[in-house]
């Protein structure tokens, strides 16, 4: 049983499931899904937590022994596996795969719930067997990235849960500040319950404006070098820069910005040239494997980019690598912005050389 994020309250209240199974990146959704799993086990009674991290020289016996024991402690307990690599080899596919029929032979006892959680999974990884058969003895909740049009509504829902009552003004700088680093942002939430408690002071229908918050609030966004792509996809240059400002200033090594633009300015080159040569679209998103979700991004690039201006970006990303590598001279940074800005005002920027010198 496959859920996401926002159908977890509901789902823990259908009855005892014998297996969690938990793995994505975003630690806010993943840190609050395994205290809501083990918070309501704890009210069922699985006062006992045994905690596991496995690593490349685990034994994944340990878990069937466990498993099989008694405790000392309480009938029920809870099973904590952290996997700090998704690369468990065939003795852990082999463990995994015989401890699924055990769980399965002793599923009418219900006194132990495993929760296995780790890092964003693989597609390989995904489809081992082991991950398969567990899945289908509980649930697997994979955690994606709230991207930004998804981050409104979780803004609002925290802030209800919080009784705090935003202004529109307000959810825009928080947004804007926090992007991409929800702990910090619920953080800020709960530091804005602290300041302005309902009370006959301030009332709970009264909003929290800009001019009461704006010098509470610290900006603490964080991106990555595909949410620059997502932006630049959508025609974003002035969120591009701002990214890219960011980036530098938390030390990004820009040689790994460089390999993301340089595989995705390539590709939008070559999708471009079928395009051109009469290839229909939906052909080339099964062709590069374009989700479902990312199909309005390229769309829109597609239908604002043109095969010239893809080109110039891509010889300008060349001199842009090469610069990187061969001379303190000049901010890489500075010149992927005017990366960005070359994608869709090629015929401008052709004018515009890039041997400036920075200071």
């Amino acid at each position: 049983m496959k859920i996401y994020h926002n159908q977890l309250q509901q789902t823990l209240t259908q009855g005892f499931k014998p297996v969690w199974l938990v793995f994505g990146d975003e630690p806010w959704q993943k840190n609050d899904s395994l205290a809501k799993i083990k918070s309501h086990a704890q009210q069922q009674g699985f006062s006992e937590i045994i905690r596991f991290s496995s690593d490349n020289k685990f034994d994944w016996q340990q878990l069937i022994d466990e498993y099989q024991s008694m405790s000392l402690f309480a009938s029920q307990r809870i099973i904590e596996v952290e996997f700090t690599t998704i690369k468990i080899g065939e003795s852990g596919n082999k463990a995994l795969l015989a401890l699924s029929e055990i769980i399965e032979k002793n599923a009418s006892l219900q006194d132990v719930i495993f929760i296995f959680h780790g890092g964003k999974l693989d597609g390989p990884s995904a489809n081992r067997k082991w991950f398969k058969t567990l899945s289908q003895y509980g649930c697997y909740l994979p955690i994606y990235d709230i991207d930004i049009t998804g981050l409104p509504r979780w803004l609002q829902n925290q802030a209800s849960n919080l009784s705090v009552n935003l202004a529109p003004e307000l959810s825009l700088l928080l947004i804007e500040l926090f992007e991409g680093n929800l702990p910090a942002l619920e953080q800020e939430l709960q530091k804005l319950s602290l300041l302005f408690p309902n009370n006959q002071e301030f009332p709970s229908n009264q909003q929290i404006n800009l001019s009461d918050a704006e010098q509470l609030v610290i900006k603490q966004a964080k991106f990555n070098p595909f949410q620059i792509i997502d932006a630049l996809l959508l025609g974003n240059c002035k969120k591009c820069v701002v990214m890219l400002d960011q980036l530098q200033q938390e030390g990004t090594a820009v040689g790994q910005i460089i390999w993301v633009f340089h595989k995705e300015v390539n590709q939008l080159y070559a999708m471009l040239d079928k395009l051109a040569q009469g290839k229909p679209l939906n052909d080339l998103y099964k062709e590069y494997r374009i989700w479902d979700k990312r199909k309005p991004l390229y769309q829109h690039a597609l239908t604002h980019i043109s095969l010239k201006n893809a080109k110039r970006a891509m010889s300008r990303l060349a001199d842009i690598d090469l610069i990187s590598k061969t001379s303190s001279e000049f901010n890489a940074f500075i010149l992927l912005a005017d990366l960005c800005i070359t994608l869709y005002d090629g015929e401008t920027m052709q004018h515009f050389s890039l041997n400036y010198e920075y200071t």
